[in-house]
């Protein structure tokens, strides 16, 4: 079992427990003392190696209860009685005699062996372990190289939780391509990025959407003559970027212009390196997509699920390899349907061996074909682009019968900086309502410029000038929308969710469940009288 943030000695444990032929079991940092213990019990773990004494007391405090637990190990900081440093862990083993063992351990490792057991957050029950192998996570590597093509002069930067299968796999990937690779963690990259200067990094959709949000607050601050020469810029690179999608020059002159005294600026506080991006875990809306091949850098979105390694689909550099609104192409070992009800299926050599230790479980997502049933409802267009629509157990039925996917409705709701995430309710319902999570720091900013008095966050959002704004926001968003889709009714929460809370993962999706479930009286209080 691996808890620890980003950083070299991850993938040094990483590696040196699959090559002699273990399995490990990454584990988030965030996660309590409990959620450890079944997860240690349910997998058999018989070694824990955590980055500082904070997360080895978690394993400290349950020891009692795994008797299966024989070893402890600590990256950095002192270390308690009964836990061993890494560093003398890694001195014991610069023998002649462990590194001719080492090798024959290795050479006995078969591509069917199981490499790693990912557990994923469930909304009910306890989370699964997914059973991936050797084959599982190469046969996804060599297929995503194709389509993300890092070279050895690449510096990439990983600050996603290297525990997550998504950042787990291009750090392979980036091995395999013999890449310079910086660490840090999603909490300090907007901090670091403009030092760093990567040329490629992955991302969830949230960290663009932020980059997104703080480039308009610029804007809108900015004197009318700067605002103006921004979108001119802006709008040249918009009738750019599709040429050069499709293989050709870019903008001409005017473009050049633009790109030169503003656009290029805009990439200078991403390090102005960088080649092009990578978008995964959760929708990347497209208006965020759309603005940075605006700006010069192209993001190729993809899909994917921990069952698959994760890697179904991505789009790609080169021309016509890229499509807007798609999650691209699926990779090329992958074979993929359309189920009747709109869910999108996948077969290959990526998708995981099964549930570790539940056959029924297994068994529930697997057709008669062997195709895995991804809970997601896509669109192949023509041409092989996949796009999906939403989640199949996200997709809301209300007490009218009606069909409505939350996902689009709440990314129009967060194109406004004042909206941070929102979550619309309405399964069995009469109508929908939504939760508004407000961007505290652009919320602040709005106050001030508004002549707001506060003592909190909390007390701006009572407040009935920020009440009527973000009831604007709502009415915007209803205009686009058929009259089933419209929301009646709002709350704004009066914090930002947050991973401290448990409302977002590590990867700063929203855990809908969850947030349904704290704040189920202000949820009831929206269907009152109906």
């Amino acid at each position: 079992m691996l808890t620890t943030d980003n950083r070299p000695e991850w993938h040094m444990v990483d590696l040196a427990t699959i090559d002699l032929g273990a399995a490990d079991v990454p584990v988030y940092g965030t996660l309590s003392a409990e959620q450890i213990a079944y997860q240690i019990e349910d997998s058999g773990s018989k070694m824990a190696v955590a980055e500082n004494a904070e997360q080895m007391a978690k394993f400290l405090e349950i020891r009692d209860r795994c008797p299966g637990l024989e070893h402890l190990i600590q990256i950095e900081g002192p270390c308690a009685e009964g836990v061993l440093p890494l560093a003398e862990v890694v001195d014991s083993g610069l023998s002649g005699e462990s590194e001719d063992l080492f090798w024959q351990r290795a050479a006995k490792v078969e591509a069917e062996d199981i490499l790693t057991l990912i557990y994923t957050s469930g909304t009910t029950g306890n989370p699964k372990g997914v059973t991936l192998t050797h084959e599982n996570l190469v046969q996804n590597v060599l297929p995503s190289a194709e389509r993300a093509p890092v070279v050895n002069e690449d510096f990439c930067l990983e600050f996603l939780p290297l525990c997550h299968v998504f950042e787990r796999m291009l750090g392979y990937l980036y091995m395999y391509k013999s890449v310079t690779k910086a660490y840090c963690s999603v909490y300090h990259v907007g901090d670091l990025i403009a030092t760093i200067k990567p040329t490629v990094f992955a991302s969830v959709p949230r960290i663009y959407e932020k980059v997104y949000d703080k480039v308009v607050e610029k804007v809108n601050s900015a004197p009318a003559p700067r605002r103006a020469l921004f979108n001119w810029a802006l709008g040249a690179g918009r009738k750019a970027y599709p040429k050069r999608l499709a293989g050709q020059q870019g903008g001409g002159i005017s473009h050049a212009l633009a790109d030169k005294i503003v656009l290029s600026k805009v990439r200078e506080a991403l390090g102005g390196r960088v080649k092009y991006c990578i978008s995964g875990g959760a929708p990347l809306p497209l208006f965020v997509n759309e603005f940075f091949h605006s700006i010069g850098i192209q993001i190729l979105e993809g899909y994917g699920l921990t069952e698959t390694s994760p890697v179904i689909a991505v789009n790609g550099m080169g021309g016509g390899m890229t499509r807007l609104g798609t999650v691209g192409k699926p990779i090329s070992n992958v074979e993929v349907k359309i189920a009747e009800d709109g869910e999108l299926c996948v077969r290959g050599p990526s998708v995981m061996k099964g549930y570790w230790n539940l056959p029924e479980k297994t068994a529930e997502v697997f057709d008669a074909d062997g195709f895995f049933l991804t809970g997601d409802i896509a669109e192949l267009d023509d041409d092989g682009f996949v796009r999906i629509t939403d989640r199949k157990k996200d997709i809301i039925v209300t007490a009218g019968g009606k069909n409505i996917a939350p996902q689009p409705i709440e990314a129009e709701l967060k194109r406004s900086p004042l909206v941070d995430n929102a979550v619309i309710i309405g399964d069995r319902r009469p109508y929908l309502v939504v939760m508004l999570s407000p961007n505290t720091e652009e919320l602040e900013v709005w106050a001030k410029a508004q002549g707001i008095e506060y003592a909190s966050t909390e007390e701006i959002t009572r407040h009935p000038k920020a009440a009527e704004a973000f009831s604007k926001v709502v009415e915007a968003t209803n205009e686009g929308l058929a009259r089933y889709e419209q929301i009646k009714k709002h709350v704004v929460l009066p914090l930002m969710l947050s991973i401290d809370d448990g409302t977002l993962t590590p990867t700063l999706k929203v855990k809908r469940r969850v947030v349904e479930k704290q704040y189920t009286d202000l949820i009831e209080g929206m269907y009152e009288g109906t």
